[in-house]
């Protein structure tokens, strides 16, 4: 089809009630969690600035696809408040200690770019950002000035649709569009979805060979993800079989990521920046096992800036507990943290949320030296390239 040849962008979205596939949840709102007390010794005021989370990068740095095998990648291991050194994925075991726990986000991503057509013909396509209710989702369209309140979708065969969405409002926020779409009885909108979506990669993946495989982890197993949690993108089944030998456990949280993980900060002072709500699930299971690592003097690894926000946003309230519902916690330099000892992410964006979580771990006047390293070495970015690894002893004093 004709649009095809453009993405619809992630943008973000105001926070809705809580719901995950249909099946619905109580909605907790979860606070960013904002720094009170003043500025540490190590703490600029800058780090507060939009401004100082930029950096150039050049375009041929953008990964367009993945390494081959997945563990090929290279990781950027931070060893020491003031050392580095260049690894692959997997040389993980090495680097970790037996007793770790690593915390993966085991959320699956959905096929949620859909092109369909109005019912005299003209054709649309449908980037799915937020589920709001049973078969209710938040999307953006385009073409969108076309498609008002009323307005109905059609997808599948011109002859007999086999699923259709009608508009009912539209979104300020986002300029997108609530679709409620109108599933055949003895179907899903999730199978649906596996018949007529394609993987929703992100804009600046122009030009990937990558099977749909390749945008999912080897563990994800409960689909609600619009967007990869991409650390977790580098594990093998044959990594995770050497980390358990090693003596290295893991367990899930579940972050849907969505457009909370990818709405641009644009506030000068950061701190006045509003996350969007994404839903978490941290299972009794995962508190436990946290709990039983940190009792023997086993250190927490987080898969990714998800896993983060899942299990900091269930320790909300100081003490890690098992939740399910929605969190809008922001963490930035200044942050107090709960239950993270270390963390596993890719390169992130420039003025992204991302960047200001992995700063308050790291340091920001680190974590800028680390990317123009990563970038003079020819680290690949974003969600199918490099990743870097924070060791606990690297963290920031007072982080």
């Amino acid at each position: 089809m004709g649009n095809r040849g453009k993405k619809l962008p992630f943008v973000g979205a105001r926070p809705a009630g809580t719901f995950v596939m249909g099946a619905r949840l109580v909605s907790v709102d979860l606070g960013g969690d904002r720094p009170t007390s003043a500025m540490t010794s190590t703490q600029s005021p800058r780090d507060w600035q939009l401004a100082a989370y930029e950096y150039d990068l050049p375009e041929d740095r953008i990964a367009q696809n993945p390494v081959e095998p997945r563990d090929h990648a290279r990781l950027l291991a931070l060893t020491s408040p003031t050392e580095h050194r260049h690894h692959h994925f997997y040389d993980l075991p090495d680097l970790l200690q037996p007793g770790d726990l690593l915390v993966l986000n085991n959320t699956r991503v959905i096929p949620a770019r859909l092109y369909g057509r109005k019912p005299e013909g003209a054709q649309v396509e449908v980037l799915l950002l937020e589920e709001q209710g049973r078969d209710r989702w938040l999307a953006l369209v385009r073409p969108g000035k076309r498609l008002k309140p009323g307005a109905r979708i059609l997808f599948g065969p011109e002859e007999a649709p086999t699923l259709t969405a009608e508009v009912l409002a539209t979104d300020e926020a986002t300029g997108g569009r609530v679709l409620q779409f109108a599933v055949p009885e003895g179907r899903s909108l999730l199978t649906l979805l596996e018949d007529l979506g394609e993987m929703p990669l992100p804009p600046y993946i122009t030009d990937s060979q990558a099977a749909p495989e390749r945008y999912q982890t080897i563990y994800g197993d409960r689909p609600g993800a619009v967007a990869a949690p991409t650390a977790g993108l580098h594990f093998t089944p044959e990594l995770l079989e050497r980390l358990a030998e090693r003596g290295i456990d893991r367990t899930f949280v579940t972050l849907h990521v969505g457009v909370g993980t990818f709405r641009p900060v644009e506030v000068d002072d950061i701190t006045t920046h509003q996350m969007h709500g994404e839903w978490i699930d941290v299972p009794a299971e995962t508190v436990k096992k946290i709990q039983e690592t940190q009792a023997r003097g086993g250190r927490v690894i987080a898969v990714g800036t998800t896993a983060v926000r899942s299990l900091e946003g269930a320790a909300h309230g100081g003490v890690l507990q098992p939740f399910e519902g929605k969190t809008n916690l922001f963490i930035y330099p200044g942050y107090r943290w709960r239950v993270v000892d270390g963390l596993i992410t890719n390169f992130h964006l420039p003025g992204s949320s991302l960047l200001m979580l992995v700063s308050a771990l790291v340091g920001r006047d680190r974590l800028m030296e680390i990317y123009q390293e990563a970038i003079a070495q020819a680290y690949r970015f974003y969600s199918f390239g490099d990743a870097m690894i924070i060791l606990p002893e690297a963290r920031r004093s007072g982080g």
